[in-house]
């Protein structure tokens, strides 16, 4: 259920991502409210599963399989998704995430024991890799699907940032750079195309238990990690995100209606992480 309703009944939204936890629940919050969804992940099988859900609940949905990286891929999946729903109007760059490679098992150097993995032993090819998945599938996916919003005078885009994007975590230098790059992606972008009537925005989750950051924040037993203490201790709401709590700053960037004026910024969703100094 989403916590209110807008009209995106003549919206038609290409999703990257989005046979994932968040991805997948902003598609089914945008199809409730009336939009068409163009499914896009990197395998079929998750991504229909999202599009059968939203089509048992009545909505609209289509899934197509692509790789965000090749545009080749990502033009074939455009022209899918326009073949089943129309144009589309509206595209949620989701697709994203981090690599075990360019995990520290240390926090500092001055941490470093014989055995971890440290700074130095992060893989370059691998560094490159989550730089390219975060950053390169925005560019990318938006090169694609905005050329004809841009010829149109009308569109809209939303970026998935991070919390990592406002203060850099510790042990995941790729994931942190990466997602400064998006932010500072997304406000370029959203100077560029604000004549042409194409706003860009970001939302920047603040920390949500997922199966990405799963070995951060959970022991093998299910107890919580010294990291997550770490996290809630700054976390002034003190508690992790639900997946719920992303879907109303969803909803506003959407409806042209709500944030028409409203372009080139970076909305946190953090339990107010990002505003706490430690003391």
């Amino acid at each position: 259920m989403v916590p209110f309703k807008v009209d995106l009944s003549e919206e038609v939204i290409a999703i990257t991502g989005a046979g994932g936890v968040l991805m997948s629940a902003f598609a089914k919050a945008l199809a409730e409210c009336g939009a068409s969804i163009g499914i896009i992940d990197l395998k079929l099988e998750p991504g229909q599963k999202v599009a059968d859900e939203i089509t048992a609940a009545g909505g609209k949905a289509v899934a197509v399989a692509a790789n965000c990286l090749s545009k080749d891929e990502v033009v074939r999946a455009k022209a899918d998704i326009e073949k089943a729903l129309g144009p589309v109007t509206m595209l949620i760059n989701g697709a994203g995430g981090n690599n075990p490679a360019c995990t520290t098992d240390n926090e500092t150097m001055a941490e470093a024991k014989a055995g971890m993995k440290t700074f130095f032993d992060l893989d370059a090819a691998k560094f490159q890799f989550v730089f390219d998945i975060n950053i390169l599938t925005a560019v990318i996916c938006t090169q694609v699907f905005c050329k004809d919003m841009a010829e149109r005078g009308k569109g809209n885009i939303i970026n998935v940032s991070s919390m990592n994007a406002y203060r850099p975590l510790t042990k995941i230098p790729a994931y942190s750079s990466a997602k400064a790059g998006v932010s500072n992606l997304t406000q370029w972008l959203a100077v560029h195309f604000a004549s042409s009537g194409v706003r860009v925005n970001a939302i920047a989750p603040g920390f949500f238990s997922t199966k990405q950051n799963k070995a951060l924040l959970w022991n093998e037993d299910g107890t919580p990690t010294a990291r997550t203490g770490k996290i809630l201790a700054h976390t002034p709401m003190g508690r992790f995100g639900e997946t719920e709590d992303l879907i109303g700053t969803l909803l506003w960037l959407a409806d042209d209606k709500a944030s028409g004026f409203v372009t080139g910024i970076v909305v946190p969703v953090d339990g107010g992480f990002s505003a706490y100094s430690g003391v």
